[in-house]
């Protein structure tokens, strides 16, 4: 976790970017891009040590897991044994799932305590409305359709917080033309989630943590197209579903169960951290247990 965070944040920094652009020439270069390959060997050392052998309860007719699930089409012989389900694609595909899975639901969450301390009557609404409906028994994800306002707090968290707002690279499949432009094919493109989540024509007040962009007059929760955190089309991200069930249930359990706080004197600064990742700067937390 520590060198996920670590890479997450030297992604931004310039000796990176200049290398990204000059490999040649940077490569020899002493700094940041160094220790970001450094991190990233130690990772998939981890992974493969970890997480690409077979266990011994592993069966090939009982598959438990997606690692297993790989492991079994290597075994199959084919040509594409070889070609796509190898170890190095194995040890990719577990760090991707593992960093993203990790980084950006946290930092999602830490988003919304900031916010919770800088909004407290929004944070008392949402207290409200989970005593409400759930009291004091553990939250389930069917609580989710019962509750538009607390609904309405966590697609705010993740609009405002914008975590990814130059979303991933990605490449096009094929040559297209698009508004007039011509990208051939191959060629990186890099959609800026941020001119969506931040549209004036999309949401009253793009600029202000506002739960009521996802509110109706009556109260109940409404849906918005520009709402896309997780980009959009048949790449977008794979783990939307699952993320979207954790922060309910994480974000529910903690607001159930402490109030919480800036300390005495405390400035919230709401601006974001430099980095891959828009997280939020290091802040102090007060957690009060509630009775």
């Amino acid at each position: 976790m520590n060198l996920v965070n670590e890479n997450i944040r030297i992604m931004e920094d310039v000796m990176v970017q200049l290398y990204n652009s000059y490999p040649t020439l940077i490569g020899w270069l002493p700094g940041s891009h160094r220790k970001l390959a450094e991190n990233y060997r130690e990772m998939q050392d981890f992974v493969m040590a970890t997480f690409t052998k077979p266990g011994k309860d592993f069966d090939v007719n009982n598959q438990r897991s997606f690692i297993e699930a790989f492991l079994a089409k290597q075994l199959e012989g084919k040509p594409e044994s070889k070609l796509y389900y190898n170890n190095k694609n194995l040890s990719t595909l577990v760090m991707d799932l593992f960093a993203a899975g990790m980084e950006t639901t946290s930092t999602t969450l830490r988003w919304g305590l900031l916010l919770m301390m800088k909004y407290p009557e929004i944070q008392k609404k949402v207290q409200n409305e989970i005593e409400s409906v759930i009291g004091s028994t553990r939250a389930q994800t069917e609580h989710r359709k019962l509750m538009p306002y607390t609904d309405a707090v966590i697609h705010e968290i993740q609009r405002f917080a914008n975590i990814v707002p130059g979303n991933l690279p990605h490449a096009a499949a094929r040559d297209v033309t698009f508004r007039g432009y011509f990208i051939p094919k191959g060629t990186f493109v890099v959609p800026s989630l941020h001119s969506v989540l931040k549209d004036e024509t999309c949401f009253e007040k793009p600029d202000e943590f506002y739960p009521e962009h996802f509110l109706d007059s009556e109260g109940n929760f409404k849906k918005n197209e520009a709402f896309i955190p997780f980009s959009l089309g048949k790449r977008s991200c794979a783990g939307e579903n699952l993320a979207k069930m954790e922060l309910f249930l994480f974000f529910i359990t903690l607001l159930q169960n402490f109030t919480f706080q800036a300390p005495p004197g405390a400035e919230l600064d709401l601006s974001p951290a430099v980095g891959l990742i828009s997280s939020p700067l290091p802040h102090e937390i007060r957690a009060l247990p509630r009775c």
